[in-house]
């Protein structure tokens, strides 16, 4: 992508007439040589840079501390310091610039940290500006040299040696105080899934260890659980990847589903992402799987279940139930539930997984039907709060996305 060539944005605050002006980066930063000589700072406080999270506690985001034997030489990095890290992510395969929001700390010597000039810039602008991907790569792309191991070879003060296009501090404390307020709604919703996600998953162990139940229409018990196994419930078929060297087999309209289509959380969510002919169906492994069934993952993403609403196929990487009784959802809850059951399986060294006589075997505690159905459909209702929630986060994301190319771009 070229660089930006016009001196106003497409869209902006009304109250500001003037031309954005061509900055080069070290007008507006200056290189943060401060060390850790003193060791203020411990192994607890090292930083990790996020692309999604920005700039947070290393063990908090990690789970432990990657930091070397020594961090005296650490690089300081104080609340409003802009640091970038020069290591490659999908998104931005020459690194990420952010913005340091949170608490002060370290960060290793592969990161290179700078103060923000406050007469010509100010850090939240900067942030927001670097937050569009398509920015940080065009920026960088032209600065940063590969190495042979697709390491950055680039000099800290040669990063703010390229420009950008900046409005004057008013227009750019706005810009960032309406991004902040897109973000704060965006981290409160991120935060209601979350808190849904626990509840379901609090619920779920309750109803199924009987822990809570309910009470048939009458306010009276339901009848005792029975034990089952899973082969009692309906009948199990495979998948199969039709050749993808036969073109006559790809491009129709039956989805066709690999594990990484399916949620880790969430059996309403399936994503197909490749669809095949019925000429694929009748001349290679894959089957059709009737809507309303079961689809468990047995080999690679092993332990993701999902419930399809559509006639389908899947990969041999499935074994799919297709139940004898309308009870399908609470059967599927009722095998997310088992995950780590069915996660003990274990049929080879390299590959993690289960095979149908796994399956068949497994046995379950089950209500009577009037139960199970009163049971799914309490689960149903906090699952679709979540999708709810999911896609509202996505349509802000893509808002804030779309605003920002109009910008920026």
């Amino acid at each position: 992508m070229e660089k930006q060539q016009s001196k106003k944005p497409l869209i902006r605050f009304p109250e500001f007439k003037d031309a954005w002006g061509h900055r080069k980066l070290n007008e507006l930063l200056s290189e943060a040589k401060k060390r850790n000589e003193d060791l203020k700072y411990g192994k607890d406080e090292v930083l990790s840079v996020s692309g999604e999270l920005g700039i947070v506690n290393q063990i908090e985001h990690l789970g432990r501390s990657y930091a070397g034997v020594s961090v005296h030489q650490y690089h300081v990095v104080e609340v409003g310091d802009i640091v970038y890290t020069k290591s490659p992510l999908k998104a931005n395969p020459f690194g990420i610039i952010k913005l340091n929001k949170g608490k002060a700390g370290i960060v290793s010597t592969l990161y290179a940290v700078y103060k923000v000039n406050n007469k010509t810039a100010y850090g939240e602008f900067l942030d927001c500006y670097f937050s569009l991907d398509a920015n940080t790569n065009r920026y960088l792309r032209p600065l940063v040299k590969k190495g042979a191991k697709n390491d950055m070879k680039i000099n800290n003060a040669y990063v703010l040696n390229d420009r950008i296009f900046a409005p004057t501090i008013p227009e750019q404390k706005r810009i960032a105080s309406f991004f902040t307020v897109l973000d704060k709604k965006i981290s409160e919703l991120k935060k209601k899934k979350s808190l849904l996600e626990q509840y379901k998953k609090g619920v779920m162990q309750k109803l199924f260890s009987q822990e809570l139940r309910f009470k048939d229409d009458n306010g009276k018990k339901f009848p005792k659980w029975e034990k089952k196994k899973l082969g009692e419930l309906g009948e199990f078929i495979g998948g199969g990847t039709p050749s993808t060297q036969n073109s006559e087999y790809w491009g129709g309209d039956i989805p066709w589903l690999s594990s990484s289509d399916l949620s880790e959380d969430n059996i309403y969510q399936i994503n197909a992402s490749r669809f095949i002919t019925k000429e694929a169906v009748s001349k290679s492994a894959t089957r059709l799987v009737p809507k309303n069934s079961i689809l468990i993952v047995s080999r690679v993403g092993v332990g993701k279940i999902a419930v399809n609403e559509m006639e389908l196929c899947t990969s041999q990487d499935f074994t799919n139930l297709i139940p004898k009784t309308d009870n399908y959802l609470f059967v599927a809850y009722l095998i997310k539930l088992q995950t780590n059951k069915l996660l003990a399986f274990n049929q080879g060294t390299s590959i993690k997984g289960f095979v149908k006589s796994d399956l068949e075997d497994l046995l379950l505690s089950l209500p009577s039907i009037k139960e199970q159905n009163r049971i799914a459909n309490f689960i149903s209702k906090i699952d679709n709060k979540i999708i709810c929630t999911q896609n509202q986060i996505l349509q802000t994301q893509q808002y804030k996305k779309g605003l920002l190319q109009n910008m920026f771009c």
